[in-house]
């Protein structure tokens, strides 16, 4: 395998090698909806013609795979010069499978099941030490989100008085546009999974996002009130620049 080094790009780059069909999928479709550029195989056989023919910021790597083993594979790939960040994922906590991927080559190792947002929280820590990081800002009609400062502009450059959690929000709604998200799935994400709230709480607090961004039907997206599901934001004009 030839050696690469991962090279900038405006999207960072990810390898998921995990068998569980339903686990890959998942966590593919939920890193490109962050801004990722994701890649994914079942196995390190199955992986490998991808490593070959181009760097990756990060590997995500299940420990128990068929044939060869996450540890197995991590300790090659170092072998043979990868120089990707890598994060594992096992069902096992123990202190020695700990270190076991560690001393494999690791920089990260998350045990099964995880939360979503500590994953995610993870990983963008991992890219940005790779050299990389997902876009920081975001357009959206005549506003702009700014991840990096935690803001939201008008046109003007004045920026819109918003709570942590109306940021929050709003930003995992344009994180995820297009698509349709339960309400359980906006509290898990935005209030977290430990945090008991009433689901009619997401739609308090969508109403008080349009009123804060003076939204009308011209503004340049929606948020599209889906009954007795959740919602869904389409941004008609703009986008992550």
């Amino acid at each position: 395998m030839t050696t690469q080094t991962p090279t900038p790009t405006t999207r960072p780059t990810i390898l998921i090698v995990e068998d569980d069909a339903n686990l890959r999928m998942g966590l593919r479709d939920n890193l490109r909806d962050e801004g990722y550029d994701v890649t994914d195989a079942p196995s390190a056989k199955d992986a490998a013609p991808h490593l070959a023919s181009r760097a990756f910021d990060l590997l995500i790597l299940d420990v128990m795979l068929p044939g060869e083993d996450g540890y197995s594979f991590c300790r090659r790939l170092r072998a043979e010069g990868v120089k990707s960040m890598v994060l594992m994922l096992t069902a096992r906590s123990l202190e020695d499978d700990l270190v076991r991927g560690f001393e494999a080559g690791a920089q990260d190792y998350l045990t099964k099941p995880y939360r979503l947002r500590e994953l995610l929280a993870r990983v963008q820590a991992l890219v940005r030490r790779a050299g990389t990081a997902p876009p920081q800002v975001v357009t959206f009609g005549a506003f702009t989100l700014d991840l990096g400062r935690r803001a939201v502009l008008r046109a003007d450059g004045s920026e819109v008085d918003l709570t942590r959690t109306e940021f929050d929000l709003l930003a995992f709604l344009l994180r995820h546009r297009d698509r349709a998200l339960p309400r359980g799935e906006i509290l898990d994400a935005v209030w977290g999974r430990d945090v008991v709230v009433d689901p009619r709480t997401v739609d308090n607090f969508v109403s008080n996002l349009k009123k804060k961004l003076g939204w009308t039907s011209t503004s340049g997206f929606t948020i599209h009130t889906l009954r007795g599901v959740g919602y869904r934001m389409e941004v008609l004009s703009g986008g992550p620049s």
